[in-house]
């Protein structure tokens, strides 16, 4: 039996832990408690109260039954009981715990506001409306804001934001309220709004450390990743020894390219809490980054033992690209992946992994079922539309048109500074190998994937004033241009090491070429080329954390493809000799002759350590991460090959740009 004095810590852990709506963490506490104490109510209670919080209903009722059974006495249990319910629609079930809760604490306001709602559902509004009254009674700000919480809780944000927006009008001061709005305004994407809303709540409760969390949470999804750090600081200076601080702090230094400080914050969030799955599994991804694969991959274990049917977990492993599963470990995910209830995300996570495993283990039918499945899953979750992505294609080759740069040949326009180098493509093409070529160098600075130059564009959309990027471009002057490049090289800044130039390597800037040269005119840019298949299966086996919404679908990815060649092949028409294109196949078979290619283009002598790339000390954040640290290899080259005729659908989208022979790999472009 675990000693009391450590039952009461783990106790407390949890409750903290679901305050901060940290519900995967909580479990995974009550969970560790329950090992050792099966039949503790308490934690059993507070267990099932996080199953129902993170959606898992069938779980959270099967939980919460076994708590009213063992404890019928307990009236948070029946209140929650009743609460998981509802939300599974069943409030005819719901209303007997709801009663039974309301006999046991009937100064309790939520209680009363939750029956309320499921005799309402049921049809009986007469003693629905006593309910409500009874909590308005009790309560009435408290039964506003848990009416607000509950709507929330079940998914109907515009119901919840109407009440959470009065309450803040009736009372402005009211933080409660107004970090609920908040919430709200960060699961709409309404970041700004978010950010708003919470820098008045912590000038009015600076302790409330919740509210500096969520503030973190609404400036790095701006990729204000400084003021995101400054917010966890402020929040780490009022509670010095809140775990969750420090791992959401870790966070945000890693999303600020500072994993080295990440990893600090990381590990003294697991000094407080060494329960904090999510910590480990953030250190694990800082440690690869570092390039400190064996402690990464202790990390993702302790992580794993934790949580034990959280994928991503898995995946992560997988992910590190030189890792590779046993036999028992194959057979394990397996059987998580086909008798636990694991969340739909989950699912696409164990479908990666197996199917790298299965990849591994050279059955390749196998490991394209799993694949087919994780993305067919993932699929079903996300909005792409392939339409719109061909308008807006369409739209900047009109804008940035041959006659547009002919208007800017005589006169001075954009930013002279010469520092840039963009690397871009389709991912999975070889980007990280060119920039960590680049980067052995001792005039470049690698940076990775910077989200600047898209928010540089993205600043120039004023929809009250009517203008719109890319549109708006052929306005603007020279000087704007500059200010522009300079705005760039600024934000960009605090990436930088010192270097004379450095790279930015996000794939997605090769739409913006046209824009990167009106406002970066001396900037290099280098088109990172792989075979179109591989290309696109690099995609497929690849889930990205954010964003790439087009890589799960093999017919979408090969219609991008077409799509990014049709780019390409219009910037080159209106930009000659501006792009430099690189195949992935040529710097394999000829190393040398290829990095004195890159060099030459972009102006910089030759240095021995951009062969010997792989010996280079640098943080690397992309999924090559491991791979960029060995020899150049040729295992690489051809990969679909391996895949057989399961490669035949993407073949057929690609025919236009591959040769007229089915699978001739001589084509290459």
């Amino acid at each position: 039996m675990t000693d009391p004095m450590n039952l009461k810590d783990l106790f407390k852990r949890a409750v903290d832990l679901m305050k901060e709506n940290a519900n995967q963490e909580a479990e995974s506490v009550c969970l560790q408690a329950l090992e050792t104490n099966p039949s503790d109510v308490n934690f059993i209670a507070l267990l099932g109260t996080s199953l129902m919080r993170q959606g898992k209903l069938n779980e959270a009722e099967q939980t919460l039954r076994r708590v009213v059974k063992i404890a019928p006495g307990f009236p948070r249990a029946q209140e929650d009981l009743g609460t998981a319910l509802l939300n599974l629609k069943k409030p005819s079930e719901a209303i007997p715990f709801l009663v039974k809760a309301v006999e046991l604490n009937p100064q309790s306001a939520e209680s009363f506001f939750k029956l309320g709602g499921a005799l309402k559902a049921t049809g009986d509004d007469d003693k629905a409306e006593e309910a409500f009254a009874r909590s308005r009674a009790l309560s009435p700000q408290k039964g506003q804001i848990e009416q607000a919480s509950v709507l929330f809780a079940q998914g109907k944000y515009r119901e919840a934001e109407t009440v959470a927006k009065e309450l803040v009008r009736q009372n402005p001061q009211d933080v409660n309220a107004a970090a609920l709005l908040a919430r709200i305004a960060i699961q709409a994407q309404c970041y700004d709004d978010a950010e708003a809303l919470l820098r008045r709540v912590v000038q009015i409760a600076p302790p409330f450390i919740q509210a500096w969390h969520d503030l973190s949470t609404a400036l790095k999804e701006q990729s204000k990743f400084t003021e995101a750090i400054e917010a966890l600081k402020k929040a780490r200076e009022i509670e010095p020894d809140n775990a969750i601080t420090h791992y959401f702090l870790g966070a945000a230094l890693a999303m600020d390219s500072s994993p080295e400080l990440a990893e600090a914050s990381y590990q003294r969030a697991l000094q407080i809490d060494s329960s904090l799955s999510g910590a480990h599994l953030g250190l694990g991804h800082v440690l690869k980054t570092l390039g400190k694969q064996e402690e990464g991959i202790a990390a993702y274990r302790a992580a794993m033992k934790l949580r034990p049917n959280f994928g991503e977990i898995h995946y992560s492993l997988s992910n590190l690209k030189t890792f590779v599963f046993d036999d028992a470990e194959i057979e394990d995910m397996t059987r998580r992946l086909q008798s636990e209830q694991l969340s739909k995300e989950s699912v696409v996570h164990f479908c990666f992994a197996l199917g790298k495993a299965f990849e591994d283990a050279k059955d390749y039918d196998k490991a394209f079922e799993y694949y087919s499945r994780a993305n067919e899953t993932h699929r079903e979750t996300i909005a792409y539309d392939p339409v719109q992505t061909e308008v807006i294609h369409n739209k900047i080759r009109d804008v940035f048109s041959a006659e547009l740069f002919e208007q800017f040949v005589s006169q001075t326009y954009g930013c002279e500074d010469a520092a840039p180098i963009f690397i871009l493509g389709l991912p999975r093409s070889g980007s990280t190998l060119l920039e960590q070529i680049l980067a052995s160098h001792s005039q470049v600075d690698g940076t990775s994937e910077l989200a600047d130059l898209s928010l540089v564009s993205q600043s120039l959309t004023d929809r009250t004033r009517g203008v719109a990027y890319p549109g708006v471009i052929s306005e603007l002057s020279g000087e704007q241009l500059r200010a522009l490049g300079e705005k760039y090289i600024s934000q960009t800044q605090r990436y930088r090491a010192g270097g004379v130039y450095f790279t930015d390597k996000m794939p997605n800037n090769f739409p913006h070429i046209g824009f990167i040269s009106l406002i970066l005119p001396n900037a290099k840019i280098i088109d990172a080329r792989r075979h179109p298949i591989d290309s696109c299966l690099g995609c497929f086996k690849q889930h990205f954390a954010k964003g790439q919404t087009f890589t799960y679908d093999l017919f979408e990815l090969g219609e991008f493809y077409l799509e990014y060649q049709s780019m390409m092949d219009h910037w080159d028409s209106v930009l000659p000799g501006k792009v430099l294109h690189v195949q992935y196949e040529d710097v394999v078979s000829d190393l040398d002759n290829q990095v004195r290619r890159i060099l030459d283009y972009c102006d910089l002598p030759f240095e021995e350590g951009c062969v010997n790339f792989h010996n280079t000390d640098r943080a690397v954040r992309t999924a090559s991460s491991e791979q960029v640290r060995q020899p150049i290899y040729a295992r690489s080259v051809n990969t679909w090959k391996r895949f057989g005729t399961n490669m035949d659908p993407l073949i057929d989208v690609l025919s236009p740009i591959l040769p007229a022979e089915k699978g001739d790999v001589s084509n290459g472009s």
